[in-house]
């Protein structure tokens, strides 16, 4: 995956780039709006990762003008604004994502990668061990025996089985299911997971959803 990093912090960008790069990820970085606007231009870029406060034009104005071109490249906007107004306005702008400082790097990369994936990504089915999500038929079964899923459910599921192995935060349950990019002090999460571990876990002989303490969940990886 080719990332452009758009970040004028120099230890921001190099946690950015070190992460990215250490997973195996192509990086270009640039330190300045209007550096990083002709640099989006004249790349291809499967990812880029935009500051908001930067020198020459901020972020919000260069991913304005990207999309008023019609650049579609997935854009994860990065800032210390943690306020709701202020994520929504990156949203608004034309961001796919919002991530705030600091932030761990598994959940940079597990944005990064998501976000990439969702403009790759021709997956039909996902399969962890001896569970099998349809994503067409939209079904779910484990072994032989087919499990009803209300829509949330599915969605959750969906979520852990695309992150397989990793840690999935409450955060990014939050956007991908609720479309919340805040956390609401809500405990939808837990009631969800609860209904959902009834219907996948309860009656098998291998758990598969995993709870993190203090992180969020995670669906086992190592299983045949």
């Amino acid at each position: 995956m080719k990332a452009l990093i758009i970040e004028d912090d120099k230890t921001v960008a190099e946690h950015v780039h070190n992460s990215l790069t250490g997973a195996g990820h192509e990086c270009t970085m640039v330190t300045d709006g209007a550096t990083g606007l002709d640099t989006a231009r004249s790349g291809q870029f499967d990812i880029i990762v935009l500051d908001i406060m930067l020198p020459g034009a901020d972020g919000i104005a260069v991913l304005k003008t990207l999309r008023e071109e019609e650049n579609q490249t997935p854009v994860l906007l990065l800032s210390a604004k943690s306020q709701v107004e202020d994520k929504v306005q990156g949203l608004r702008s034309g961001a796919n994502d919002y991530l705030t400082k600091p932030f761990a790097v598994e959940e940079l990369l597990a944005r990064i990668e998501g976000l990439a994936g969702r403009v790759q990504d021709t997956t039909t089915a996902l399969k962890v061990g001896d569970l099998t999500l349809d994503l067409l038929n939209r079904k779910v079964t484990r072994g032989d025996t087919e499990i009803e899923l209300q829509a949330k459910e599915f969605q959750l599921l969906e979520c852990l089985m695309r992150n397989r192995g990793k840690v999935v935060t409450r955060s990014m349950l939050l956007e991908h299911v609720w479309n919340y990019h805040f956390d609401p002090q809500t405990n939808v999460i837990d009631v969800h997971i609860s209904r959902l571990r009834q219907k996948v876990d309860k009656t098998f002989n291998v758990p598969l959803i995993e709870t993190v303490r203090g992180t969020g969940y995670r669906i086992a990886e190592n299983l045949a």
